[in-house]
């Protein structure tokens, strides 16, 4: 079994670090309408129902609804603290070849 190395350590606290400063500079995001469909498609949600008749009535090809997605505030907040810590744990382990 492999050990997990203070570099690996310090590269999963800055991709953490990166992506919770990333969640707490947006406020919200717009899925395209094609994604939306996949996704309503996938889940079996009846959005992909109600887009397809919508497509159909208006002699489209592009489905008409869209999604928007809002992340909460806390995760912005838990995914720069753990990105915090394990930044500090990596700089508290041994180098690695000694």
């Amino acid at each position: 079994m492999m050990d997990i190395t203070r570099n690996q350590y310090f590269l999963a606290g800055m991709l953490l670090l990166f992506l919770g400063a990333q969640f707490r500079l947006i406020d919200s995001v717009d899925l395209s309408a094609e994604f939306t469909q996949f996704l309503a498609e996938r889940t079996g949600h009846p959005v992909a129902s109600v887009s397809a008749t919508t497509q159909a009535l208006t002699l489209t090809e592009k489905p008409v609804v869209k999604k928007n997605v809002r992340p909460p505030d806390w995760i912005g907040w838990a995914l720069l603290s753990t990105g915090a810590v394990l930044i500090l744990h990596s700089w508290a382990m041994k180098k690695p070849g000694t």
